[in-house]
């Protein structure tokens, strides 16, 4: 199982590691800071440094068996470190932080829309979420809704509760379509102060201030009682 360091601080941008072992297109290694796809938000690239000088480009990471991180390395790599090997990685930050930046807008539009969600995806140029609602919002207001919190800053701090917990509050859990992992003994949990709290495995920024301004795409209608609301950070 790969000690996930990116859970307690999505601002890590490397750390050094040793490999466990390799399988068909990429490596497994003891610790990480490379996020995982999972929860709409999508694997980190990067690259990792072995202990001989070379490069090796990591296109995609992914969850594998029993708790592994598989980093996906690029097809021309062709040498591959051995089990045991010392590597320093670095993930590509311009990109995870356009994620965590647009991870926690969409906690904030959670808050903004009364209704279920369907399904969401995280994206460094365009995110979505849908909702259980039958009307489409007001663009313009939930637009300056959506600004107004991220200019008013407020913290957003990680902690967990336990599965009992967070059965005895089922209203925490807002999306239909996946449901936070159980089993370990607590859920990891997103507090977004005074604005919205739920279960959540993804990074996110440590304020929303630093977000920056955003606007409001297409509000599609997927079905009758789903629509999609598409979010771009105004950069």
């Amino acid at each position: 199982m790969s000690e996930e360091l990116f859970r307690e601080d999505s601002y890590l941008k490397s750390c050094e590691a040793k490999v466990v072992t390799s399988v068909d297109g990429g490596i497994e290694l003891d610790r990480t800071v490379f996020y995982p796809s999972g929860g709409g938000q999508p694997g980190d690239s990067g690259i990792i440094r072995t202990q001989y000088g070379s490069e090796l480009s990591v296109i995609d990471t992914l969850k594998g068996e029993n708790g592994a991180i598989i980093h996906v390395l690029a097809e021309d790599v062709t040498t591959i470190p051995k089990v045991g090997d010392m590597v320093t990685l670095e993930i590509d930050w311009d990109r995870r932080f356009k994620h965590m930046r647009m991870h926690t807008t969409l906690h904030l539009l959670c808050a903004l829309v009364d209704g279920s969600i369907t399904g969401a995806q995280v994206g460094a140029e365009k995110s979505r979420v849908d909702f259980n609602i039958s009307e489409s919002p007001d663009k313009e207001k939930l637009g300056q809704d959506l600004n107004r919190l991220i200019k008013e800053n407020h913290p957003v701090s990680i902690s967990s509760i336990s599965d009992a917990e967070l059965d005895a509050n089922p209203d925490l859990v807002r999306s239909l379509s996946v449901s936070p992992p159980r089993g370990s003994g607590s859920v990891r949990i997103i507090n977004v102060d005074g604005v919205d709290l739920q279960p959540c495995g993804g990074t996110h920024v440590a304020a929303t201030g630093e977000i920056g301004a955003v606007r409001i795409g297409k509000i599609e209608n997927k079905g009758k009682q789903n629509r999609r609301i598409n979010i771009h950070l105004v950069e």
